[in-house]
């Protein structure tokens, strides 16, 4: 119960600190609107894809969502060094709480914000195209809450030893773009080269967007000849969604508490 007290306020704090912060709120509106409305709309003008009914703006859409989270979770962990040093952490580290519970706790705050902007970015689906049911909706949330806690886990346990910010943006630098790049989010696993095909399949991002893509899809139809057809059999058949929704969902679980554990590990350890 103790553990369980420390994560609620752990993760209370978080919620309540980006709440005051204003500029974080808009900055949470306008990121998703830019990825969607530039990078999306931007890429999409001189991108086709060989799957009949699919244009490439759908296509992205689920990796805009993977970018989202990827992104915001992944700094969410850099405050732990800021709070470490400087902030309230300095004070709950010696506090009579088991360290791993404060670790999780930042883990599932970090997590909550990041659902946020993909639920902002749900909203938006129905401007391109795409409308989604009710459960189709819960399925995205349930790959973004599962996406962003792995990848805070991640975030966590780098910056449990690490006590610099400058050194933790650079090796976060080179560690988000190869992780957004290789996950399937701008081009299809089936259709990358085998060096590079190996490489997505170890990415956990890829089965998140996978996932989100493959719940997406299931729900929207369209016109092939003439004749409706399910958009998810149509991207199944042009190797566009790789894996059933039971596999991703699988997978990602299985990633999502091996780096939620050693992140919590790292940090009950960190000096």
């Amino acid at each position: 119960m103790q553990a369980l007290r420390t994560i609620y306020t752990i993760w209370l704090r978080e919620f309540l600190v980006f709440w005051r912060e204003k500029s974080r709120i808009v900055g949470m509106f306008a990121q998703p609107l830019m990825y969607l409305l530039i990078v999306g709309n931007g890429i999409a003008a001189g991108m086709s894809l060989k799957g009949g009914g699919i244009d490439y703006l759908k296509f992205m859409y689920p990796g805009i969502i993977g970018m989202s989270m990827l992104f915001t979770a992944i700094f969410s962990a850099m405050s732990i060094i800021w709070d470490r040093e400087f902030g309230f952490l300095k004070e709950v580290l010696v506090a009579p709480v088991p360290r791993w519970s404060v670790a999780v706790g930042k883990m599932c705050g970090g997590a909550t914000i990041s659902v946020f902007q993909a639920i902002i970015l749900i909203a938006l689906a129905p401007f391109i195209g795409i409308h989604l049911t009710f459960f189709v909706v819960i399925q995205i949330v349930l790959f973004s809450a599962l996406l962003s806690l792995g990848i805070c886990g991640l975030g966590v346990m780098i910056a449990a030893k690490m006590t610099s910010m400058q050194g933790f943006q650079m090796v976060m630098n080179f560690l988000v773009m190869p992780l957004y790049f290789l996950s399937g989010a701008m081009f299809p696993v089936t259709s990358s080269p085998s060096v590079l095909r190996v490489l997505m399949l170890v990415d956990p991002v890829t089965y998140g967007v996978d996932g989100i893509r493959g719940a997406i899809f299931s729900a929207t139809t369209t016109s092939l000849n003439g004749v409706p057809v399910n958009l998810g059999e149509v991207a199944r058949h042009a190797g566009l969604v790789r894996w059933s929704l039971g596999q991703n969902l699988a997978i990602l679980s299985v990633v999502t508490l091996a780096f939620m554990a050693m992140g919590a590990y790292r940090f009950s350890r960190a000096k």
